[in-house]
């Protein structure tokens, strides 16, 4: 049974903001992370409405995504978190419905993305103008947001950090997941071919992307791999970190890149957030001295100052070629599932599961449906 089909029981309309009659709300239903909880300790808290500060721009929410960041913060594995209580939410679509002083009135009523880290799960939203990318118009806001924090991650990983061309090969690992089915997506439309490991539950799905798929925790995952790659494979995309990062780092070709952007496999793991993840770094950093022709990366999304000028541009522009080629229908979104905002805490189980092909969205409850007047 398709997932989102079991999880949108509740549906919201998309149409064109500018043509949707906004009413007055003077609230935000937001939720909380008070601790390191289960999913079930998530609290649904309302507050009043927050309003724009100069530079500003109030988003209501149409679109919220579950991705691997807010299931480490929930366990407080996320490497540089803020303190506990606080509003997860690691980027968002949304309507433009206040301006602070300074800003263009006429962004109001237009749909913007924007990544957030934290605070996209709740119901109005303020943030920065000069870090929204507005979302061509047509697009389905849930649809938009898979590749909001995804497509950013998966573009610049392929194209800025390995700078994979077309006719090499790539390893995807998790390529049924959020990041993984956008980058196998964004790899074959530049013709780059693609092995990439999954469960063997998701493997058709992998295979309708256009990778070759290879069951994760086969034993013999890297003779496999030289199977199809004699060798070896161009770049290796990795979220796993572990151990299993050495295997990685030994099936590059001469000339090849390992791009590290994670560290599942220590999610679960008692202790510190930041071990695991310097770690690893440290590893990479020795790779990077061998005289073997390979080199290894640490991709984190907020290098480059996070409030710059030259990071936002970085950003509307690698974001932008993405919603692109997403509203053309050169890739295709991977909704996992649609779940109101409200019931944040199935969606989150549902993420954690590993049952799903893509990203959960959160979506407004239907009482949120409709966006506050700009007043």
């Amino acid at each position: 049974m398709n997932p989102e089909a079991v999880m949108e029981s509740h549906p919201v309309e998309n149409t064109d903001p500018s043509e949707r009659g906004d009413t007055a709300g003077g609230a935000v239903t937001e939720v909380v992370l008070p601790g390191v909880v289960e999913p079930s300790g998530l609290e649904i808290r309302v507050r009043p409405a927050p309003r724009p500060a100069a530079g500003e721009v109030v988003l209501a929410l149409e679109a919220s995504g579950v991705s691997f960041a807010e299931q480490q913060m929930r366990r407080g594995k996320y490497y540089d978190q803020p303190p506990f209580p606080f509003v997860p939410g690691y980027d968002m679509v949304g309507v433009v419905v206040r301006a602070g002083e300074g800003v263009d009135a006429s962004l109001i009523g237009r749909r913007f993305a924007a990544l957030t880290k934290v605070g996209g799960w709740a119901s109005l939203v303020a943030l920065p103008v000069a870090g929204l990318v507005e979302v061509p118009g047509g697009l389905d806001p849930a649809e938009a947001e898979t590749v909001v924090v995804n497509g950013i991650t998966a573009w610049q990983m392929l194209h800025r950090v390995a700078r994979v061309r077309a006719g090499q090969t790539v390893l995807v690992h998790g390529a049924n997941g959020g990041v993984g089915s956008t980058l196998v997506q964004l790899a074959r439309h530049a013709g780059i071919r693609v092995i990439g490991t999954a469960s063997p539950r998701h493997h058709e799905a992998v295979r309708a992307l256009g990778a070759t798929p290879l069951d994760y925790r086969a034993a013999d995952l890297p003779r496999q791999v030289r199977e199809l790659a004699p060798g070896g494979v161009d770049a290796v995309f990795d979220h796993v970190g572990g151990d299993g990062i050495v295997d990685s780092f030994g099936l590059l070709a001469k000339g090849g890149t390992l791009v590290s952007y994670g560290t599942a496999a220590t999610r679960d793991v008692a202790g510190s957030s930041k071990l695991p993840v310097l770690k690893l770094i440290g590893r990479l950093l020795l790779w990077n001295l061998l005289p073997n022709g390979r080199r290894t990366h640490f991709y984190n999304i907020w290098a480059g100052k996070r409030r710059s000028a030259a990071f936002h541009e970085r950003l509307r522009t690698d974001l932008g070629q993405v919603l692109a080629l997403l509203a053309d229908g050169a890739i295709t979104a991977q909704v996992a599932a649609r779940v109101p905002l409200s019931r944040a805490a199935e969606a989150v189980r549902l993420a954690e599961s590993g049952t799903v092909t893509g990203k959960v969205i959160l979506v407004p409850d239907p009482a949120d449906g409709a966006a506050p007047d700009p007043r």
